[in-house]
């Protein structure tokens, strides 16, 4: 079955930067729009940062400037750099694909903690 598997969450200081990668198996990964959502304890899940299948980009408000989300579809493998980390941006992050045709898939997540 189709499955996004994240990884590259984990501690870091106030500062520090993450790099998340999620890779893709059973869809074609090139037409799916691929987005990056988190959540925090006792939030909604919110998207943080989206790029369709054209390489269009996408980001909250809040992270512009900070994050950075990028796709190699040779790897099938999205990416999201996390630079000048801050306490609120802990959360649980999770890779999201979508098509045009209606599919949808999720990740497990991946624990992000900020903190000093």
């Amino acid at each position: 079955q189709v499955q996004l598997v994240e990884s590259g969450g984990g501690l870091a200081q106030p500062g520090g930067s993450l790099k998340l990668s999620c890779a893709a198996s059973k869809i074609i990964f090139s037409i799916y729009a691929m987005g990056w959502f988190r959540q925090a304890p006792g939030k909604q899940r919110e998207l943080v940062a989206l790029i369709t299948s054209g390489s269009g980009t996408n980001y909250k408000d809040s992270v512009k400037g900070q994050f950075s989300i990028s796709r190699d579809n040779a790897k099938n493998t999205v990416y999201l750099q996390m630079n000048s980390l801050k306490p609120e941006d802990t959360a649980v992050y999770y890779c999201n694909a979508r098509s045009t045709f209606g599919s949808e898939y999720w990740g497990q997540g991946t624990q992000v903690t900020v903190s000093s």
